[in-house]
């Protein structure tokens, strides 16, 4: 194992991180469905307000930095299962390859004390599935590093809209920042170059990707005062029967979950540089869509006593990602990772992750998919 850390560690060498500044816009929407307020009530169409995005500086085509992204991430199952030493060195076996400029994952939990699930009731932990961390593990995610997080998913109001404000809070008070609430458009500064990451999901609490209009708007917007877009979706169905991507709307439980393939060619169309897919619990393929990625599921990254470490739903991976400062593709790498017991985050030493993805990419895709080789490397069709 020694070994592989270093072979990784070599592979994604720590660079430089400079200062972010960041801030979280909230941009109109012009959708007719009923906007989740945060801590409050569902109110008419979306009127939401913010101070205008100040329009982007100007940045040279060949400035670069790099991102780094993780799938479902569930770091404690509260009250029962925390991790030991507070979560402090929950993601230290993954360090390195996380490491980047803009490092994000999609948080599959609400941090907060709430203690009673609206969602579940008295059926928790038996039918009705919902998880949370304490508030201090926004700390955790900070001093791990991660400088952004997307939570438009479906655990996001597990526990009530109370829970969700919690972690609104709990997150601004750590400095790590989120995205994924209706219209609402985060932009950071990273080596110069301004970037808008905007979150999505088939749930009114989100920006909801099942209305493709609305979202392209959005990210129209977005892309008016940013050098580069970036999109975390949480689409499709869950588990190992659904990590085919398929075009047309995917159904799952009887919620309609999306057209993930018409939902991420309409963002790269509306100004998206890349988009980031979670949900299903499973890595997914990838394709090059006029010159821009499409990673459509990166899998359980982390699972705390909740999600199974077994078979493919264990297998996941770090997505690492240079571009320039005009949002266009320069190179990027799987670093393959897996959940071990009881759900954390390794390396892994078997490379299942390249495989699969590679897999499932020329399956999926066969004129489009991503190029994988033998080291992670992702390159497009015919590079």
């Amino acid at each position: 194992m020694a070994h592989r850390a270093g072979r990784w560690a070599r592979l994604v060498s720590p660079i430089a991180v400079g200062a972010l500044a960041v801030t979280a816009v909230a941009a109109c929407s012009t959708s007719s469905q009923p906007r989740f307020v945060p801590g409050g009530a569902a109110t008419g169409s979306a009127t939401a307000t913010a101070s205008p995005v100040p329009p982007a500086a100007a940045t040279a085509a060949d400035t670069t930095f790099t991102l780094s992204a993780v799938g479902d991430t569930i770091m404690a199952s509260a009250p029962k299962f925390l991790p030991p030493h507070g979560g402090a060195d929950f993601f230290a076996p993954v360090a390195d390859a996380l490491h980047s400029d803009l490092q994000m994952a999609n948080l599959e939990e609400p941090l907060t004390n709430v203690a009673a699930s609206t969602k579940c009731g008295a059926a928790l932990g038996t039918t009705c599935f919902a998880f949370r961390a304490p508030p201090s593990y926004a700390g955790v995610l900070k001093d791990s590093g991660f400088d952004l997080v997307n939570i438009a998913n479906n655990h996001a109001i597990d526990f009530g809209q109370n829970g969700h404000a919690e972690t609104e809070r709990a997150l601004t008070d750590a400095g790590v920042k989120y995205t994924g609430p209706p219209g609402m458009i985060t932009t950071t500064t990273v080596k110069g170059v301004r970037v808008a990451v905007l979150g999505f999901a088939p749930y009114p609490w989100a920006n909801d990707l099942r209305d493709i209009d609305d979202a392209a708007r959005l990210v129209r917007t977005a892309a008016k005062s940013a050098d580069v877009v970036i999109v975390q979706a949480h689409m499709g169905a869950e588990g190992a029967a659904y990590q085919h991507v398929r075009p047309g709307v995917q159904t799952f439980l009887g919620e309609n979950r999306g057209d993930a393939i018409a939902f991420s060619h309409a963002m790269i169309d509306a100004g998206a540089s890349i988009v980031i897919g979670h949900g299903p619990h499973v890595l997914r393929g990838m394709e090059f869509y006029q010159g821009h990625l499409i990673a459509y599921s990166l899998g359980n990254f982390a699972g705390y006593h909740a999600l199974s470490i077994n078979n493919v739903t264990g297998v996941s991976a770090v997505l690492r990602v240079t571009m320039r400062g005009d949002g266009s593709f320069v190179r990027a790498t799987i670093v393959p990772t897996s959940m071990v017991a009881p759900g954390v985050p390794h390396l892994d030493s078997r490379d299942r992750a390249i495989d699969m993805v590679r897999s499932l990419s020329h399956e999926d895709f066969p004129k489009t998919g991503a190029q994988i080789a033998a080291n992670g490397a992702i390159t497009p069709p015919g590079a």
